[in-house]
């Protein structure tokens, strides 16, 4: 039997494992071994620095970073995509759980390690439940102004150690106003020492991302409380192993807090993990395989101990910066971090705990993305607005509920673009047979006594009243209007009373002894939906053309005189 004619393999329903290392030849090891290096140099002190965000210990933050890198490496499609703490969730598991146990406990260290397990077993639900469909939930400008108020919950609970003074109220309103009474008693060598670490991991990633900057400027951080034995409080040696946490059957009470929170966390881990994997490049590829392999890496943290993780967007693009092709620079910096955690340990113990409050001021600072803010005020006031109002519920409510008050101002918008969609009048472009939208004040031709009117979004009960009021207003505006030209390149679908109400409005226009036509009505799901309804009836037959010229220059018979009864 030639190949050709070989019956086709069945498709594989088991996922290969370590996908992204096939192929990999002995010339790409050297590559894949200097990214690591760099994914080592950020990875490390930002694990250690999160999981102080979070109220644990810093060795659990890189028991994470090893555990959803291991799992996404084993079972993950995008080839560089990072995973590990993630500041942007860390404050809200701490905000919310801090509610229920004291940070630093036993309690509390079970609750952190159970959301991770409820998060985990979320996302390893992703393909059953669809969850590529809900991923991208928050708009861009929604999802910017999201980040810049988490920005502000990172930067607020690292300035007790930026500043030297005690831990403070969760409430990030609190907070602040506690640490501004206290300012008088800061000490202003831990805040040079912070602020140094910032300013320096600053400039050195804008100078480039395979430039270990958060490292050097940690080194540097330790070589000046020994140059100059500065009295700051310092970190203590990484213990040579993290105990898991003993998960016991919790509480009903505290479930009932952890259920919710582990929904809200696995919400933004799809949305920030569907960003991310543009990125590296797969974003047309569905998303729940990756989803997948990250809820396999939150189980595998919290059963050792960690914390739920995440999809990094800095860590990713340092791999892409720094040359990587495959899951194998994060294997390799897994292997050194553990290596580090069980040899090396010590050397925590000659860092400042003000560096670590610098690197989170650092990450806060990363999370106000200017750039993107800068764009869409360029492009759409409105939408700025949109971010400013999701960042400031993040900055005034607790974040367990400004995250779905975000989502819900999301899809309010998207519903409020449905229902007030672009219609307009088209005109053609001087010289040709293309027919545009007619923007105010440009210059185009028409055709006496015709109109040719756009749609552009799906005909629902949302819209169709809109649209065919200012359909009637535009056809009220024409002199002597004969045709009417229904452009449909933008209906992408069709419900029950949209075609029903705008079919009233084509009726009122046809007994005025106007034409009707319907041109490049081209979505395969909206011409059934549209024939189905009866919006391809009221039409009436041979009035649907491929194209606007071809339905503007038709010649359409008479309608034959309706026959009425004899009494």
């Amino acid at each position: 039997m030639s190949a050709a004619q070989a019956p086709r393999a069945a498709p594989r329903r088991v996922p290969r494992l370590f996908a992204s290392l096939r192929g990999l030849g002995p010339g790409h090891w050297p590559g894949e071994a200097l990214a690591a290096l760099v994914l080592l140099a950020i990875a490390v002190p930002e694990q250690m620095a999160t999981a102080r965000l979070l109220g644990m210990p810093p060795l659990a933050g890189l028991v994470s970073f090893a555990a959803g890198s291991l799992a996404f490496a084993a079972l993950g499609r995008a080839p560089r995509l990072s995973v590990g703490a993630d500041s942007t969730i860390a404050p809200i598991i701490a905000a919310t759980l801090a509610a229920l146990a004291a940070p630093g406990t036993p309690g509390y260290a079970t609750l952190v390690a159970l959301n991770a397990v409820l998060v985990g077993g979320l996302l390893l639900m992703a393909r059953p439940l669809r969850l590529d469909r809900i991923a991208d939930l928050l708009s861009v400008p929604v999802a910017t102004g999201f980040l810049a108020g988490i920005a502000l919950h990172v930067i607020g609970g690292a300035l007790p150690e930026v500043l030297g003074l005690a831990p403070v109220a969760q409430g990030l309103q609190q907070r602040l106003a506690e640490m501004a009474h206290a300012l008088p008693q800061a000490d202003p060598r831990t805040a040079a020492l912070s602020l140094g670490v910032a300013a320096v991991g600053l400039v050195a990633a804008r100078i480039g991302r395979r430039l270990p900057g958060t490292l050097i400027a940690l080194v540097l951080a330790a070589g000046a409380v020994r140059l100059w034995h500065l009295p700051v409080p310092m970190l203590s040696p990484l213990p040579t192993r993290l105990a898991g946490p003993g998960l016991a059957w919790p509480q009903m009470a505290d479930l009932i807090a952890a259920v919710p929170l582990a929904g809200m966390v696995a919400l933004l881990v799809l949305m920030q993990t569907a960003a991310v994997r543009h990125q590296d490049g797969v974003a047309e590829d569905s998303p729940n395989r990756d989803f997948v392999a990250i809820g396999a890496g939150a189980v595998l943290s919290g059963l050792a101990g960690g914390f739920a993780v995440n999809a990094s967007p800095p860590r990713t693009a340092a791999l892409i910066a720094a040359g990587a092709q495959s899951q194998a620079a994060g294997l390799l910096a897994v292997a050194a971090t553990l290596a580090l955690a069980a040899f090396a340990g010590g050397l925590t113990a000659f860092l400042p705990q003000a560096a670590l409050g610098g690197v989170l001021l650092m990450v806060g600072v990363h999370l106000i993305r200017l750039r993107d803010l800068r764009r869409i005020a360029r492009q759409s006031p409105v939408e700025l607005a949109l971010a400013l109002a999701a960042a400031g519920l993040v900055i005034l409510l607790p974040v367990s509920q400004s995250v779905w008050l975000a989502v819900l101002m999301s899809l309010a918008h998207a519903l409020y673009t449905i229902a007030r969609p672009g219609a307009g009048p088209m005109a053609r472009v001087p010289g040709t047979t293309v027919w545009w939208t007619q923007a105010p004040g440009a210059s185009g031709e028409t055709v006496p006594g015709v109109l040719v009117f756009a749609v552009a979004a799906p005909l629902t009960f949302l819209n169709a009243r809109v649209i065919g009021a200012r359909l009637r207003a535009e056809a009220a505006s024409v002199p002597g209007l004969r045709r009417v030209v229904i452009e449909a390149t933008g209906v992408i679908g069709v419900d029950v009373t949209g075609a029903r109400v705008f079919s009233e409005t084509l009726a009122g226009l046809r007994a005025q002894g106007v034409e009707l036509a319907l041109a490049r009505l081209e979505n395969d799901r909206a011409a059934a939906e549209a024939a189905r309804t009866g919006l391809i009836a009221a039409f009436g037959a041979g009035h649907v053309f491929r194209s606007v010229e071809e339905a503007v220059q038709a010649r359409f018979t008479p309608p034959p005189p309706v026959r009425r009864p004899g009494p």
